[in-house]
C-alpha cells in the first residue's frame, strides 16, 4: 500500500488550505491511513493532468488515483472495508451525499465571500495572479469589494449554520457519538478558512464553535497542529 495525496498548498508547502484536501485529510486520519503528501500549487495544473484532473485533491493508491473528495471518499469506505466506516452503512453514505452538496454551496460558498481577499496573500506571486484574475472574472468585481462587507455579511453565514446548530444540541457530532465524514465535510471549509485568514468566522459562545474545536483535537490534533490563524 503506497498512499499519496495531492494538495493545495500556497507559499507555505507546509501550509495546505484546500477544503477539499482537509476532508481527504480527515478521511484517511479517520480509516487509520496515511498518504505522502505532494504539494500542489494554482498553475501547476500538468502536474495533475495525467490523473484527468486539474484540482486537487488527487488521491494515488498504487496504480489507482482518484479525483475529488467525495470520490475518494467513497474509495476509501469501498477499498478499505476493514477499517472504521466513514459512513456507518449506506443509510449513512446516501445522506452524505446530500450533505456534500450543501457543505458545497452553503458552508464553501458561504465561507469564500469572507475570505477571499485574504487567500492571495497566502500564495506565490504567479498563483495570487491567477488566483485573483480567475476569481475576479467569476465574481465581476475586485477581490475586496467582494470582501468589504464581510463585518455584516458573517452575521448571515453565522445564521445559515442553524440547521448545524439545532443538530449540536441532541448530539456531539453530526456523525453522532463519534466524528464520521458527514462532519469532514463540514469541517473542511472551516479549517480552510483558519489557514488562510484571520477573521472570526464563529462566535465563541456558539455551539458550532465548540464542535468545530472537538474536530481540531481529533486524531491527535491534525488540524490544530496544521499552521494557521487563531480560530
Amino acid at each position: 500500500m503506497s498512499l499519496k495525496l495531492f494538495e493545495l498548498v500556497g507559499s507555505d508547502a507546509g501550509r495546505p488550505f484546500s477544503p477539499f484536501c482537509w476532508r481527504t485529510r480527515m478521511a484517511l486520519a479517520h480509516k487509520g491511513l496515511s498518504a505522502e503528501t505532494i504539494p500542489w500549487c494554482f498553475t501547476e495544473k500538468e502536474a495533475i493532468a495525467p490523473h484527468k484532473s486539474d484540482k486537487v485533491p488527487v488521491l494515488l493508491d498504487g496504480e489507482t488515483s482518484v479525483v475529488d473528495s467525495w470520490a475518494i471518499a467513497n474509495y476509501l469506505e469501498d477499498s478499505y472495508p476493514d477499517r472504521p466506516s466513514l459512513f456507518g452503512g449506506e443509510g449513512g453514505r446516501a445522506i452524505a451525499r446530500m450533505l456534500n452538496w450543501w457543505g458545497d454551496l452553503s458552508i464553501v460558498g458561504g465561507i469564500f465571500p469572507l475570505i477571499i481577499a485574504d487567500i492571495p496573500l497566502n500564495l506565490k506571486p504567479v498563483d495570487a495572479a491567477y488566483f485573483r484574475k480567475s476569481r475576479e472574472a467569476r465574481f465581476g468585481r475586485p477581490l475586496e469589494e467582494i470582501m468589504a462587507g464581510r463585518d455584516k455579511a458573517v452575521e448571515g453565514f453565522r445564521k445559515s449554520l442553524d440547521p448545524l446548530r439545532l443538530t449540536l444540541k441532541t448530539q456531539t457530532f453530526l456523525g453522532g457519538a463519534a466524528p464520521n465524514y458527514a462532519d469532514y465535510i463540514v469541517f473542511g471549509p472551516f479549517q480552510w478558512a483558519r489557514v488562510v485568514s484571520p477573521f472570526r468566522l464563529l462566535a465563541e459562545d456558539d455551539p458550532v464553535h465548540a464542535w468545530r474545536e472537538r474536530l481540531f483535537d481529533a486524531f491527535d490534533g491534525m488540524a490544530r497542529k496544521s499552521p494557521g490563524y487563531p480560530a
